[in-house]
Order: structure tokens, then sequence, then C-alpha cells
């Protein structure tokens, strides 16, 4: 894989509006063993480039009346993962791509976003630190 930044290098997660979120975690803890940590189910993996780099792809389930897919209206927003973030926003602004609000950073990674020609709001994510650990996750998924 390339080391130029401002790409994209996978996907980091799913996330999706649902009428019971909590039944539906409880469903997917219980029979399918997801180790949800009170925001999403994060899996692990070893970066392709990088096999000592640790990252992670996150399951994650919003309330319905949640705001944080708009301007979207859809039922659910893609998360990718990027190299190089403010590589990638400029060279998506400079192709005409609007980019909703502005760079945000966590201790977990920096954000942007965008919408697709359909109206599907896209998280882009540079991953900052290491994967959550198990170790806060619910006895019976560890």
């Amino acid at each position: 894989m390339s080391e130029k930044e401002g790409v994209i290098t996978g996907v980091g997660g799913i996330f999706f509006k649902c009428r019971d979120r909590e039944g539906l975690v409880d469903w997917y803890r219980k029979k399918l063993g997801f180790p949800f940590d009170g925001i999403g189910a994060s899996f692990v993996f070893r970066e392709d480039a990088d096999p000592e780099k640790l990252g992670y792809f996150v399951w994650g389930p919003f309330k319905r009346e949640t705001d944080y897919f708009r301007p979207s209206g859809k039922e659910y927003m893609i998360n990718l993962r990027v190299r190089g973030i403010e590589a990638l926003v400029d060279r998506l602004k400079r192709a005409g791509v609007e980019q909703i609000g502005e760079i945000e950073e966590f201790e977990y990674g920096k954000f942007a976003w965008i919408v697709d020609p359909e109206g599907t709001k896209i998280e882009l994510w540079e991953q900052i630190g290491e994967p959550p650990s198990l170790s806060d996750a619910p006895e019976d998924v560890k």
C-alpha cells in the first residue's frame, strides 16, 4: 500500500439508526457475542501495511432520534478510515466536495464529514491511539 497522505485505507465502521437500541444491542451481545462497550462494538485487526499497528472497525447502533447523521436523512452513515485527513479534506474541497463542519479531534481520532451525491453522510476517521480494550466489556463477551 502507498505511504502517501490523504487516502482512504478502509472501512472504519457502519453506523445506523434503530427503533430499540438497547434491545438490539442485547441481542447482538447475547446471540453473536458482540463486545459492546457502551458506544459500539469494536473489532480489532492488524494494519495491512504495518502489522505491528492495531486498527479497529466499529459497529455502532444509534437511537432513531439521533441528529448525528444530519444533514443526511438516511438511516445509516458510513465511516471510512483515512491516512492524512487534512490532505484528504483539502483534496476533496479542491474537487468540489463540500465538507460538513470542521475537522474535530478526540483522543481516539480525527474526524471530518462529507455527503455523497445520494445524500449519505460519510464520516472520515484517522485513528489516533490504540483500539479500545475489552477490559471494559461485559463479562459474558470477553
